[in-house]
């Protein structure tokens, strides 16, 4: 898929629906971890869920996928992004969060958009690097820093928090490097092309469950509502709105997501949860908002001529 990104009003929308529902999957988790459900398995639950429901609703549409036959490296480059687009990263990250802090974790998924932006420059057309892009990226990450605070930068003193730090960097680099190869496929269907991923994503995330876990808990009513909830929202839905944004708008316009979940999951939790609003949150949000209108500067403006 070779034709230059072009960011619409609904790619604006498409974005801040999935910094909101994936800066809310954090308060859900925590419900379903709490509720004795391992990590790796509340992932392989998460996506094996989600690729059933996309698959019952790719069925009933005629299973359409590639408008034309694809090469070999196209059918290699969708396996591989199948495990960088969510069994990889959610197992990488199931397994860092035992060592390293939340907010570690946050401004490792933040990092995703500096990623992003290098490796577009060299491999996506229309994604290239300018001096404005490049300040905006650097101005909303350290929104990110300042909206986290101090915990990003604290040590757990556990011993494997070396290599928690690790797998969370890892994580993000996933996230970055299967958005770029996702722009990159031939043009397909985007129901067809986020189910397949889901299903592949599966078919690795439950044999490393197995293999890490053994055989799953038996959840109550309770908890399966809630992976129920994690299948069908955060993951099958935004997988698929995901699709839609990397494949018209790009990986570089998406990678803004990243700088909102931080936003909504520390906003959400104060109006949901009760939990303390920090201090630096107006600040936070003001750079974050002047980071995304240098980056995005001239697809603002094309929004607000229409």
């Amino acid at each position: 898929m070779n034709t230059s990104p072009q960011i619409t009003p609904l790619s604006w929308l498409m974005v801040a629906i999935l910094g909101l529902t994936w800066g809310g999957t954090f308060m859900v988790t925590e419900v379903a971890l709490a509720g004795g459900m391992p990590p790796f398995w509340l992932a392989a639950s998460r996506i094996a869920f989600a690729a059933v429901l996309m698959t019952t609703i790719w069925a009933i549409m005629g299973f359409p996928l590639f408008s034309e036959k694809i090469s070999g490296a196209a059918r290699r480059d969708l396996m591989i992004i199948g495990g960088l687009s969510s069994a990889i990263p959610f197992s990488l990250l199931a397994w860092g969060q035992q060592y390293v802090t939340s907010g570690f974790a946050g401004v490792s998924m933040a990092a995703v958009a500096l990623i992003v932006l290098p490796l577009a420059h060299f491999t996506v057309p229309g994604e290239q690097m300018t001096p404005r892009k490049t300040a905006g990226f650097l101005i909303g990450f350290v929104g990110v820093v300042i909206l986290i605070g101090a915990q990003a930068f604290e040590t757990t003193g556990a011993a494997f928090e070396t290599a928690g730090r690790i797998a969370c960097v890892l994580a993000a680099s996933c996230y970055a490097v299967g958005s770029i190869m996702l722009r990159r496929l031939p043009a397909a269907h985007p129901i067809g092309l986020a189910t397949v991923l889901l299903i592949i994503g599966a078919t690795i995330s439950i044999p490393v469950a197995l293999a890490v876990e053994g055989p799953p808990p038996m959840p109550s009513p309770q908890i399966l509502a809630v992976l129920a909830f994690l299948g069908l929202i955060p993951t099958a839905g935004a997988n698929f709105l995901r699709v839609l944004v990397v494949r018209s708008a790009g990986p570089v316009f998406m990678s803004l997501v990243n700088y909102q979940v931080p936003v909504w999951s520390v906003v959400l939790g104060g109006l949901i949860l009760g939990e303390a609003l920090p201090k630096s949150l107006l600040l936070a949000m003001s750079l974050i908002l002047i980071g995304v209108g240098l980056s995005q500067y001239g697809a603002l403006q094309r929004l607000f001529k229409r």
